[in-house]
């Protein structure tokens, strides 16, 4: 998502740039040329990655004779940094100027790694307030363009239409379940999340987004018996959903964006927790707790994570009173946190974050461009 709106951004800047690389469908829709299908790499957890490296590593040597092939002029990497800074090190031996879009979340655990940014990346471009300065701080050129998630607009279709196109009951309250995007994630997350649905009862309706990495066949597997309504979109759901139970990533942004008030769950394996815990270096596993620098949003990890604790904390906020009331408060502090502060009476207008973005990396491979001609002459 994040890639096809920059995508569309630079089209709009230059529509004459050509794009290749890893990618999914919204990718593929916005002119990009995914020469590595970015499902294929969609693995989450320290143990869980051991089994899919040969088959990673194949894929990572594809793109890499593919870049060789096709002598990009700008390499941008985004996220995935086990397996991008790999990527934008290949690049960088190449002479290719690279930007990290989305950059990784060093300041959460391996801190030591920013160095990797350091030695071969040109510009981060960071879309949470709060890595600007940990990143610059430690000798890398990182600029804060906003959240891609900032600026959503509210979704178009209204609940009673909604209701009538899914068959749901519109006197009910709703709840969206987001259990992850990676089989692997929903596995662990999705079956105490529908003990939680079970145990609220039936005066619910549930509902679960698809998410694009995801098969509708695998979901019904897991659902089973249960009365829980598949839907295409996440933002439409959480728009009209009373409360959410939402998987510790990018769902949480999404869900603060539309103002849904939801719990945050998360499971990985034993050995993936044992391992990866006394390397956190957060007080929140939740973004939009970070983001706000407090808990707006109960986070229910691991052990924690249990289908009487997920629907108890989901009661506390169903109703109005003082808990709803706080936490939508802060959910609305977090989106205002999601842009960074513009000078208006100095005439500055406002930019969707792919647009800043853009922007800069225009700026910044004409500057690269004019310095290598000079330098050739």
């Amino acid at each position: 998502m994040y890639g096809a709106q920059l995508i569309e951004a630079l089209h709009r800047r230059g529509p004459q740039l050509e794009f290749f690389g890893v990618g999914g469908d919204r990718m593929r829709a916005a002119g990009c040329d995914t020469v590595v299908d970015a499902k294929d790499l969609s693995v989450v957890g320290i143990t869980e990655i051991l089994s899919h490296l040969p088959k990673i590593y194949g894929l990572y040597q594809h793109l890499i004779k593919e870049a060789d092939k096709r002598r990009p002029d700008l390499a941008i990497v985004i996220d995935s940094p086990a397996f991008n800074w790999r990527v934008a090190r290949q690049m960088k031996k190449r002479g290719i100027l690279v930007v990290y879009y989305v950059a990784p979340q060093f300041w959460a655990w391996r801190q030591g790694r920013v160095r990797l940014l350091r030695d071969y990346i040109d510009k981060a471009l960071v879309i949470f307030p709060f890595e600007e300065n940990f990143y610059r701080e430690r000798g890398v050129d990182a600029t804060f363009v906003g959240h891609p998630l900032a600026d959503l607009a509210q979704p178009g279709i209204g609940r009673n239409d909604y209701a009538a196109q899914f068959h749901l009951d519109a006197a009910k309250y709703w709840i969206t379940l987001m259990p992850g995007s990676r089989v692997k994630e929903v596995r662990m997350n999705l079956p105490t999340i529908l003990e939680a649905a079970a145990e609220l009862g039936p005066d619910y309706e549930f509902l679960l987004p698809v998410a694009p990495t995801l098969e509708r066949t695998f979901l019904r597997n897991l659902i089973g018996q249960q009365s829980v309504t598949l839907v295409p979109e996440s933002l439409p759901a959480l728009r009209h959903s009373r409360a959410g139970i939402i998987a510790s990533g990018t769902a949480t942004v999404e869900a603060a964006m539309m103002r849904t008030p939801f719990v945050m769950v998360y499971r990985v394996s034993s050995l993936t927790y044992l391992l990866g815990k006394p390397r956190v270096k957060v007080p929140h596993f939740a973004m939009v707790n970070l983001i706000a620098g407090e808990q707006v949003v109960p986070e229910l990890v691991q052990h924690d994570f249990t289908a009487a604790n997920v629907a108890a904390k989901l009661r506390e906020i169903l109703l109005e009173g003082a808990a709803r009331d706080r936490m939508l408060e802060g959910l609305t502090r977090v989106k205002g946190k999601l842009n960074p502060p513009r000078n208006e009476s100095a005439g500055e207008t406002p930019q969707a974050p792919a647009d800043r973005a853009a922007e800069i990396i225009l700026d910044l491979a004409s500057t690269w461009r004019a310095r290598s001609m000079a330098e050739a002459r």
